[in-house]
C-alpha cells in the first residue's frame, strides 16, 4: 500500500494539476492528503493556487459522478456486491441514504464536509434519481470551499503537509457547524415554501 501511496504522489509531482485532479477521481488515498500534497506543490512554485482549485474542483466533482452514475444505473445491489472494491461498503450505503432520506437534497452540500458520508452521499442521490443539475450545483458549492482550504493548509505546511490531520482540525469542525447550519435554514425554507402552497391550496378550496 505504502508503493502504491508514493507513485500516487510520484504521479502528482510529475503530471502537476492533471496529477491532482486524477489523484481526486481515483481516491486512492483520502482527498484531503492529495490536496495538502498539492499544497505542498504550490509553496515550492510548481504550481499555481488558481490552477491547483480549478484541478481539485474537476477532479472532485468527476468522482461523484462516478457515485452518482453508479447508484442511479447500478442500483443497491450491484453496490452491495462490487462496493467494497471501491472502498465503499454496505453500511456507508445505509448511513448515506439515512441522510439523504431524512434531509433531503440539500444534505448533499452538507455531507461533503462530514467524514464517512462525504462520498457515501452521491449514491442514494443517484438511486432517487436527483435531478443532475441539482446534484452538480450542491457539490462544487461544497467542494471549492473544502479544495481552497487543504490546498492554503497544504501551502502553509510546506514540506510538514504530512501533518494535515492536526493542521485541519481547528477548521473541519467549524465547517461543519456551518455546512449544518446552512442545510436547516435550506430546510427551514423549503418547510415554509410547502406550508404556504398548502395554505393557499386550502383557501382556493374554501
Amino acid at each position: 500500500m505504502s508503493h502504491l501511496v508514493q507513485s500516487v504522489f510520484d504521479m502528482l509531482s510529475s503530471l502537476g494539476y492533471l496529477g491532482i485532479a486524477l489523484g481526486l477521481m481515483v481516491e486512492v488515498i483520502p482527498s484531503e492528503i492529495v490536496l495538502a500534497y498539492g499544497g505542498y506543490l504550490i509553496s515550492i512554485r510548481d504550481i499555481s493556487f488558481p490552477g491547483a482549485v480549478i484541478a481539485g474542483t474537476i477532479g472532485g466533482i468527476i468522482a461523484q459522478y462516478f457515485l452518482y452514475w453508479l447508484g442511479r444505473y447500478g442500483g443497491r445491489r450491484f453496490l452491495n456486491k462490487y462496493g467494497k472494491y471501491i472502498l465503499i461498503l454496505p453500511h456507508h450505503v445505509d448511513f448515506a441514504e439515512q441522510w439523504f432520506s431524512k434531509y433531503g437534497t440539500g444534505v448533499i452540500f452538507t455531507a461533503r464536509f462530514i467524514p464517512v458520508v462525504r462520498h457515501a452521499i452521491s449514491i442514494p442521490a443517484g438511486i432517487a434519481k436527483m435531478s443532475f443539475v441539482k446534484f452538480t450545483t450542491y457539490t462544487i458549492l461544497a467542494i471549492i470551499p473544502w479544495t481552497i482550504l487543504f490546498l492554503y493548509l497544504g501551502m502553509t505546511l510546506g514540506t510538514k503537509w504530512e501533518r494535515i490531520n492536526q493542521a485541519a482540525k481547528p477548521f473541519v469542525t467549524p465547517a461543519i457547524i456551518i455546512a449544518v447550519v446552512v442545510t436547516l435554514v435550506y430546510l427551514f425554507f423549503k418547510w415554509k415554501n410547502k406550508r404556504n402552497e398548502a395554505v393557499k391550496v386550502s383557501n382556493e378550496n374554501v
